[in-house]
């Protein structure tokens, strides 16, 4: 065999099944969050009309749009980050296993935030939701610096210049939920209000969105 053959063959990507397990997973959270809108069930209203109640469920409509935002984007850089790294090994198949149980659990702080955002438990509720996502910033933070360390599983035509920036994100995203956690200790709303936020600047493509990466 050639030497430039047993080149090709040596960065032939083996991320494949990991990706496409992955996306199965994906999926089925953010089909799992839509289970947790219910309708009034019928003889339960009293003197509300159903307009009425639908309208008054709006911390779920809220949480779900949040949490699905958040899912679809977490989704989006997972496929980013898999089109450079190539190759994967027993501890990338664990961390990649974090991140999807914190993206399978994040229906369960959903429900829980949209049933007590206006109880006396709201703030318990909103720490336990923006928590959950600064646990999801950790294990994306915890796979790509496994990756990207020394370019170990990194295709290797990987943009350096790409790398850098993806780490100056990196950098930033957990500390940005940590504002989160800390928002929802002093106020409820506030928590969710930044987790919203945080989830619409995600969303932004790259070229609107402010922050390190930009310029260089």
């Amino acid at each position: 065999m050639r030497t430039e053959e047993r080149v090709q063959r040596g960065d032939e990507k083996e991320t494949g099944r990991l990706e496409a397990f992955s996306d199965g997973v994906f999926a089925i959270a953010v089909t799992l969050l839509v289970l947790e809108l219910r309708a009034p069930p019928p003889g339960t209203l009293q003197s509300d009309s159903l307009l009425r109640a639908l309208l008054h469920a709006w911390p779920s409509y809220l949480a779900f749009v949040t949490s699905f935002a958040t899912v679809l984007i977490v989704w989006i850089n997972h496929h980013n980050l898999f089109r450079m790294i190539r190759r994967t090994d027993h501890t990338l198949l664990l961390l990649n296993g974090f991140l999807l149980i914190v993206v399978t659990f994040i229906p369960f702080p959903t429900n829980v935030l949209a049933e007590y955002i206006r109880e006396p438990d709201a703030r318990t509720a909103a720490i336990f939701y923006s928590g959950t996502f600064l646990a999801m910033a950790i294990a994306f933070n915890l796979l790509w610096r496994y990756a990207a360390h020394d370019r170990r599983l990194l295709a290797r035509d990987a943009d350096e210049r790409l790398i850098r920036i993806i780490n100056k994100q990196f950098q930033i995203g957990p500390l940005t939920y940590v504002v989160c956690v800390v928002g929802a200790v002093i106020n409820a709303v506030a928590g969710f209000a930044l987790v919203t936020a945080l989830a619409v600047y995600w969303a932004l493509p790259e070229h609107l969105r402010p922050g390190p990466g930009r310029g260089e």
